[in-house]
């Protein structure tokens, strides 16, 4: 993580650059979340990956909009569905079990890599979660260290959330079905919690990152049946929340919003589900 170029490196570079991005807003006044620790945690790295990225800063509103959603969907399936541990895989630079009001009874267990872990846990020394914090190095794509772990997890709760933000779109398709798969196979995993691209999403996100990530951090999942991906491998729908909706309900969108609201009255009924599921954050629960 020392290229001063700027240059994505690892996978696990692109913690850095989305810890600023909610730095970014946590320092606004009328901020969506405040997460104290992001500047800290993305350093004078992640400033370097920003600003190498192509329009890095026009496109933040997507990653802000991810980030507020998850907190409200992590909070209510505590609160409501009663859930007692959540599992967030590829959990980078995340910071909820610090800066969400949790219950110190709540088991919070975040992974990644090994690298990854010993960074921040040497950033955030002496402060303290609000819950129960367990943080494991595994690389995930490792299938063997990957059940281990989650039938370490799922044995001792009850009722469990899976949450993987930002890691899907760098798993190839079957990586991701066998995640899914291991997944699946906890029967104490009752709820998933992902984003997802759509496959014009990906050829976007190529033209606009893709040489900045090629290579060491490519983009690659998108599948074009969209959730029914995962219906065969145990996880189906509950609930999908489009970026781009969350984006105007959030007063969080791109500039000249106002046209790309209009355009897709022009289109049939068909075309504009497809618009709203461009990109989106998704709930599962198990089939």
């Amino acid at each position: 993580m020392s290229d001063p170029s700027g240059t994505i490196e690892h996978v696990s570079d692109t913690a850095r650059w989305v810890a600023l991005y909610r730095a970014m807003e946590s320092e606004r006044p009328d901020a969506l979340f405040r997460d104290p620790y992001a500047r800290r945690l993305a350093g004078a790295r992640g400033a370097q990956i920003l600003a190498a990225l192509p329009r890095g800063h026009t496109w933040a509103w997507p990653m802000i909009v991810r980030t507020a959603v998850m907190d409200e969907l992590i909070l209510r399936a505590i609160e409501r569905d009663g859930v007692g541990t959540v599992l967030n895989l590829a959990a980078g630079l995340d910071t909820r079990p610090y800066r969400l009001p949790l219950a110190r009874s709540l088991r919070w267990v975040e992974v990644d890599f090994p690298d990854v872990i010993a960074y921040k846990k040497e950033q955030l020394a002496g402060e303290r979660p609000a819950c129960a914090l367990q943080q494991v190095g595994v690389d995930l794509t490792d299938p063997a260290r990957r059940r281990a772990l989650f039938t370490e997890v799922g044995g001792a709760a009850r009722r469990v959330l899976v949450v993987s933000e930002g890691l899907l779109v760098y798993l190839t398709r079957d990586q991701v079905a066998a995640l899914a798969g291991d997944l699946a196979a906890q029967p104490s995993f009752a709820w998933w919690l992902i984003d997802l691209a759509s496959p014009g999403l990906l050829k976007m996100l190529e033209k606009t990152w893709g040489r900045a990530v090629a290579g060491n951090a490519p983009f690659q999942f998108a599948p074009p049946e969209g959730t029914q991906f995962f219906q065969p491998l145990g996880w189906c729908e509950a609930e999908f929340r489009s970026t781009w909706d969350e984006s105007l309900r959030l007063k969080r969108t791109m500039r000249l919003a106002w046209l790309w609201r209009l355009l897709p009255r022009l289109y049939p009924k068909k075309k504009r589900e497809e618009f709203r599921r461009f990109s989106g954050i998704v709930l599962f629960k198990r089939c």
